[in-house]
Parts: C-alpha cells; structure tokens; sequence
C-alpha cells in the first residue's frame, strides 16, 4: 500500500507577532495573519504523521499542556486537553501506537506534547509519553538543548534531555540518515539559523516527497525570502538556508510541511522571474493522504 501522510493538530499557542515576524514592520505581517488586542499572533503547534509498512513515524509532539497555569498564560497555551492525543485517536490511534517521533529540535513548541498534562504531572505522573517509540532527535539539537545558551535558554524543557537519555529508547543522528527508520523512504536535512542542529525530516512517497519544514519556514506567511523570526539564532544563516531548501523543493517538487501555520497544512513551491518564491499547489487540509 501506499504510505499515507496525516497532519496531526496539537495544542495552539498565541505568540507576540513581532516576535514571530521579527524584521517585518506590523502593518505588513498583520496583513498575512491578524492579531489579538495584545498584538498576538494564532499559531498551530502540528505534527506529521507517517504510516508506512505497519511503521508510524510522528515528526513532532507539539506544544502540549504541561505548562503550570502562569507560563501557560505567558505562552498563550489557553486548551486543558492534550490536543495532539486526541488528534491521533480521531485516526484510531494511541500514543502506544507510535514506533518512532522524531523532533526537529526541543524547544518547548515542538517537544512539549512528549510529557502528559499539568494536572497528570502535578499528581505524580510526569513519564515521557508514547512509550514503544524511539525518540529520534540530532545530536547538535540535544546537545543544545542539554547545555543551552543564555539567549534560548527558557525556549528549553528543564529536565527533558535527561527524561530522554534515562529512557533507554534516544537515537542521536549524526549523519543525514539512519538504517533504523525506513532507510529506503527516509532521510534527514540539518539547518542552524534558528538553532543549532535544527533536523528536518524528508519522506519520498510513491507520489511526493514531503519535508517536514520545521522552524526554518513555519508557513506560508514566512515563505518569502526576506522574512525571519525574532527568535532565529542568525537570521541571514536562515534566509541563506531557506534559498537552498527552496531550490530543491522547486526542482524536485517537494511538498513543505508547516508545524505553525493556522491555515496551510503543506505546499508546494514555484519561484517567478525576479527569483520570489510563492505557493504552487496547497494543501489546507491532510488526512491520510496517499503519498
């Protein structure tokens, strides 16, 4: 059978737009996604879901709710639910379910959903979730992540790498693939503009291939060459990045799939004559999409 491909919603957050669009003035970027009254901006927090020979690979966990009530405000966390649990059971699906989830990096918005509730935590159960998975994640990002550096250090879950290194179930990858998941359809691209060792995962399907895009180009808003995050470490590395990214996803016709983008699941890209690139083909919606 062919390998399906499903976007799987986690919990949203609501982020200052200038952070979010940390070069663009906010008359241009409150044209592409409107703010709140506090000048927030809506963000999903989305995972990718692989189902291929009896395997299902998860590529990000998401926010999550084990924030304590005053971060959870801070970050603009408003659900209770775990948001990304009850995603995957809309698909008949438990975390036990899940063979592998491999994070791009462990900043809080993409390795959050890893550890149950507030509530479950604050009674005694603070266990890392889908426990018959292995927890794929780059060296350099866990690395980061286990010594982190003043600038990004509460962007980081106090206390996860170690959970992840006790676990018994943490693969580092060094290289661009692992001979442990699906080494024929599976493969990994590195970035470092927005932090160091930033792993994005590429499936090639029976129809497209499909690159889990990451913090490197959020959505479709972001796309445009130019735009960069308030949060990326070197903003010009990004752009410089995304300009590679690009070249291939163009040639090859590569599906980008967006982790923060409200309306756009994926896409696909074209650039014109004075080399801006813009969506070709979207897809606001994936469930179980034959890949």
């Amino acid at each position: 059978m062919a390998p399906k491909l499903s976007a799987i919603e986690g919990n949203t957050q609501w982020l200052d737009g200038g952070a979010m669009f940390g070069n663009v003035p906010r008359a241009v970027w409150e044209s592409w996604i409107p703010s709140d009254e506090r000048g927030r901006v809506h963000l999903s927090c989305r995972g990718m879901l692989i189902e291929y020979q009896n395997k299902r690979i998860l590529c990000e966990t998401g926010i999550g709710v084990f924030f304590p009530p005053k971060l959870a405000e801070r970050y603009g966390v408003t659900e209770s639910e775990h948001k990304l649990l009850a995603s995957l059971a809309t698909l008949g699906l438990t975390e036990k379910d899940i063979d592998a989830v491999i994070l791009s990096h462990l900043h809080f918005d993409h390795a959050g959903g890893l550890l149950p509730s507030y509530a479950e935590i604050t009674a005694g159960n603070d266990r890392l979730l889908f426990p018959n998975a292995r927890y794929v994640v780059s060296r350099t990002a866990f690395e980061r992540a286990a010594n982190p550096h003043f600038r990004d250090r509460a962007s980081f879950i106090p206390g996860l790498t170690d959970k992840l290194q006790t676990s018994g179930r943490l693969l580092l990858i060094d290289g661009t693939s692992t001979s442990e998941l699906m080494p024929d359809r599976l493969s990994f691209r590195f970035s470092n503009g927005h932090t160091p060792g930033h792993m994005h995962t590429i499936f090639r399907g029976d129809q497209h291939t499909v690159i889990f895009c990451g913090d490197l180009v959020p959505g479709v808003p972001w796309l445009h060459l130019p735009v960069t995050m308030g949060y990326d470490r070197y903003a010009e590395l990004v752009i410089d990045e995304k300009k590679d990214l690009y070249e291939t996803a163009v040639r090859d016709h590569w599906m980008l799939f967006f982790t923060h983008d409200m309306r756009n699941h994926a896409a696909t890209i074209k650039v014109d004559s004075q080399g801006k690139y813009s969506v070709d083909q979207c897809w606001p919606q994936i469930h179980r999409l034959s890949i």
